[in-house]
């Protein structure tokens, strides 16, 4: 215990960048990236287009949608919400951590 009074200052400061650089990575690694370029965009509505124009005379039925399509779509949302916000705790105890460390505190001599 007298180690972490001793080097409170380095812990707190430590522990901080951590938290930091762990909720900068999670946000980082957690944000969507996009999986086709404009040209693989452009070339899959040229097809499209060229396939309903092509005279496909079949009508395809629209089937209904299960709950658990609903269902689901909205557990992915609550998670991505989850993720988000468990990113801005982790930076923010992060901050606060090394805010802390920067603290003068008064010598205390018994």
């Amino acid at each position: 215990m007298e180690f972490f009074f001793k080097h409170q200052a380095v812990v707190f400061r430590s522990v901080g960048v951590f938290l930091l650089v762990l909720g900068l990575v999670t946000y980082f690694w957690a944000a969507p990236q996009n999986v086709m370029s404009e040209n693989e965009k452009a070339a899959a509505n040229l097809a499209r287009i060229e396939a309903a124009v092509g005279g496909s005379t079949t009508t395809q039925k629209a089937k209904p949608q299960n709950n658990s399509h609903k269902i689901s779509a909205a557990l992915r949302e609550t998670r991505k919400k989850q993720l988000r916000m468990l990113m801005l705790m982790v930076m923010v105890f992060g901050a606060g951590f090394v805010g802390y460390s920067f603290l003068k505190k008064g010598d205390k001599e018994d």
